[in-house]
């Protein structure tokens, strides 16, 4: 049998993923650290006037955020905090080493979102619905005031959630990437208690892939709940930025506005604002 290795390169780009490693698909299926971060600049100069040079990335993983935080200015610095020993590790390896000079502008820190509040930060982005992992308000409140203690004055504290009626239902919800697909398995919802099982599976387009490659034993919180728990930690203000569509394909076209009231959909993905 002819391994990935022995195969040439245009035929592994056909046949599957130029890469198997877990944290690599992931941030393939998953993120866009560039449009992020220009998101976060354009809302925190619409706020404040000025631009944003500090950034904490809370459950940082890869902290493939972070490193593109200070790939975008020369004096931009970036903090990521992680539970996870061994893939802050690979984060160092694989996303922090790379930027050469500049990755003495990223500190990365295994601790406790909660317990770490020093320096402050213009900027704290907890995304990928990571805060989920807190099932109970009081629970979700405290890591809020941990982050607005962890804040300049000017500071912005932006999250991204998601939604609609589909997000209560068991499904896989399937998206091609170049020579995989990556599949989103939510399961076991209880809308006693919003809580349920999500699965993150890999299948490689040449055959096989990764069952089970992440999974998360969450709480779904709405928009309204996520705001009383930001007003409890002492936020003043918390805005919703929606995204809007684009009306030749009906599909999100990455723009994302703020707003006060919009139409409910089968399945949403929006951001939360609060300073």
């Amino acid at each position: 049998m002819q391994t990935a290795k022995k195969r040439g390169k245009n035929q592994e780009r056909r046949t599957g993923p130029e890469t198997r490693d877990l944290h690599r698909l992931y941030e393939m299926a998953v993120q866009s650290p560039d449009v992020n971060a220009d998101f976060f600049d354009r809302v925190y100069r619409s706020i404040n006037d000025k631009t944003p040079k500090t950034l904490k990335e809370d459950f940082c993983g890869t902290a493939l955020l972070s490193a593109e935080w200070v790939r975008k200015r020369k004096d931009n610095i970036a903090i990521g905090v992680d539970l996870d020993g061994p893939t802050l590790q690979w984060a160092r390896e694989h996303n922090i080493a790379p930027l050469g000079e500049d990755a003495s502008r990223v500190q990365l820190v295994e601790d406790d979102v909660r317990k770490v509040t020093k320096p402050k930060v213009d900027v704290i982005a907890a995304l990928n619905f990571s805060y989920f992992i807190f099932k109970q308000p009081d629970a979700l409140t405290e890591y809020y005031k941990t982050v607005r203690s962890s804040l300049n004055k000017d500071g912005i504290f932006v999250m991204d959630i998601f939604g609609g009626w589909e997000a209560q239902m068991d499904l896989v919800d399937k998206t091609k990437n170049e020579g995989f697909t990556y599949e989103w398995e939510q399961k076991g919802i209880n809308p006693i208690t919003n809580e349920g099982i999500f699965h993150i599976h890999f299948k490689f387009h040449g055959g096989g892939g990764i069952k089970k490659a992440f999974t998360y034993d969450w709480r779904l919180w709405s928009i309204p709940e996520v705001q009383q728990c930001l007003e409890a930690a002492g936020f003043k203000t918390v805005d919703v930025y929606w995204e809007g569509i684009d009306s030749d394909t009906d599909e999100g076209n990455g723009v994302f506005r703020k707003v006060t009231k919009v139409e409910n959909c089968p399945g949403w993905h929006t951001f939360i604002v609060a300073y």
